[in-house]
């Protein structure tokens, strides 16, 4: 039996893991000579937002987005000239000020 590519079953795997979600936790204990040194507890979530904000993951996070794009303070990539485009004298651009933001963090 050889292996065969199938692009449906790939868009199904995607249609599930972002309707309904997955979890991955792993434990991992790092021990020298039978002693254990360093745990290590990970926790992954992956889903689609809506799906993600339905078990209370990134709620905040979604509603302080949404609220920021209703209000005009994203722009659309349309209306944010490039780099070669604008004129540096006259306004900070949005990714500007998270640039700054990243700076000062």
């Amino acid at each position: 039996m050889r292996p065969q590519k199938n692009d449906e079953a790939l868009v199904d795997v995607l249609d599930v893991l972002l309707r309904d979600g997955a979890i991955l936790r792993a434990d991992v204990i790092v021990s020298v000579a039978d002693i254990p040194l360093v745990g290590i507890k990970l926790t992954a979530a992956i889903a689609g937002m809506e799906t993600m904000t339905e078990y209370g993951l990134f709620e905040e996070w979604d509603a302080s987005r949404r609220a920021a794009v209703s209000r005009g303070q994203y722009a659309t990539r349309e209306s944010v000239p490039g780099p070669d485009e604008r004129d540096d004298r006259s306004v900070d651009w949005p990714h500007d000020e998270d640039r700054k933001r990243d700076e000062d963090a």
